[in-house]
């Protein structure tokens, strides 16, 4: 009996032609996120990603780390086994004693992609489930409404026996849409933002914009913290720090007090513009989510969008807010996101921010500033 974790792809298995492509970046991107539990062996067949210890190695985290990766459907640890009817039964009973000792119904179900193997997947179910209520009288049969369901699969190299699969991440592997620059600040909505287009196979790049000493170094600290939560589903990621000090100064000095933030926010794409070009990314990601504050009415985003030719993409855009916190609170950024560490963007707020500004007195009010200055002279921070 081998232990062994199996990952179901998901809409990997559409993609025609260019299938081994995605199939090859899942099985790179497993492999990666396995190092830290010892050896394995990964490999591709038939749609099933297989997971297979060499060594001594922590399947429980492995089994962890293994929901979290882009590009399978269902993950679940199982035991293989000889394709033949009485080990699939005594491997089961072995291998799932403590979820049958604990349950008190049961009913098997089996799939055959083997055609090979004698019997069909009704027969095996019902011959399997047979001999368990024989060897465990306590577990009774329900076809219904089981405690436990116990799986067998024949497959091309062995039988494979396992309990109820773990919902897998879902969407593409990171790295198969190319990459994109994602801004990333310190609260819920940006951290939900990266997670969903990573989800779609984009590999990312945050940005982050500080404003020493109006933003404390906890606030810095707040967001890498949530950068590296991300990894465990978005994978290798370096955050890009920007200084935002002066450029805030300058607008609040200079500018009308209603178009603080718009003002702000375009010089944050036009920043991540060119970062994302240095770095041959196609697009840039921020957490916008329509109506959600002032900056972000529909006149607002436009005016802000403005300012760059590069595609924004923004993934919350009509999502409300209990929505996006509870896909914060599922990915673990919620508790470090509602940290008391303010952004950039919040210690500037004016206290009557137009909701509906308009591009030209934005640009009217933007030619009091050297904008490509004050560009160039915050690349030049970069950390």
């Amino acid at each position: 009996m081998n232990d062994i974790i199996l990952l179901k792809q998901g809409e990997i298995v559409l993609k025609g032609l260019n299938r081994r492509e995605f199939e090859n970046k899942l099985i790179e991107n497993v492999k990666r996120r396995l190092k830290p539990f010892g050896t394995f062996k990964v490999y591709s067949i038939q749609s099933t990603v297989y997971v297979e210890p060499l060594s001594d190695c922590d399947m429980d985290a492995a089994l962890e780390a293994m929901s979290r990766v882009f590009g399978a459907l269902s993950v679940t640890r199982a035991a293989a086994c000889e394709k033949d009817k009485d080990a699939i039964v005594k491997t089961a009973a072995e291998y799932l004693s403590a979820e049958i000792n604990a349950a008190k119904s049961f009913k098997v179900e089996s799939k055959r992609s083997d055609k090979r193997f004698p019997m069909n997947s009704i027969e095996l179910s019902q011959y399997t489930g047979g001999q368990l209520h024989d060897l465990i009288p306590h577990l009774k049969p329900d076809m219904h409404d089981p405690e436990l369901t116990i799986h067998v699969e024949i497959r091309d190299l062995a039988a494979y026996v396992h309990g109820p699969a773990l919902p897998g991440a879902g969407g593409l592997p990171v790295g198969t849409g190319g990459r994109m620059v994602t801004l990333l600040s310190g609260g819920i909505d940006s951290p939900v933002a990266s997670h969903m287009i990573a989800k779609r196979g984009i590999a990312l790049i945050p940005i982050h914009f500080y404003s020493h000493p109006y933003t404390s170094v906890m606030a810095k600290d707040k967001v890498l913290k949530l950068a590296e939560l991300l990894t465990a589903y978005c994978g290798r990621m370096n955050v890009v720090l920007v200084p935002f000090t002066k450029i805030s100064e300058q607008i609040r000095e200079n500018c009308t007090e209603g178009l603080i933030t718009v003002i702000m926010r375009r010089f944050m794409l036009r920043i991540a513009e060119r970062i994302a070009s240095d770095n041959r990314c196609s697009a840039i990601v921020t957490g916008d989510n329509l109506g959600q504050v002032a900056s972000q009415t529909a006149e607002a985003l436009a005016v802000v969008e403005e300012s760059v030719s590069m595609p924004v993409f923004r993934p919350l855009i009509a999502f409300d807010k209990n929505e996006i916190v509870n896909i914060a609170y599922k990915i673990g950024t919620y508790e470090t996101s509602i940290l008391p560490y303010e952004d950039c963007c919040t210690v500037f707020t004016p206290k009557r921010p137009k909701t509906k500004p308009k591009l030209d007195e934005v640009l009217e009010a933007e030619a009091k500033l050297d904008v490509e200055a004050l560009i160039d002279e915050a690349m030049k921070g970069i950390l």
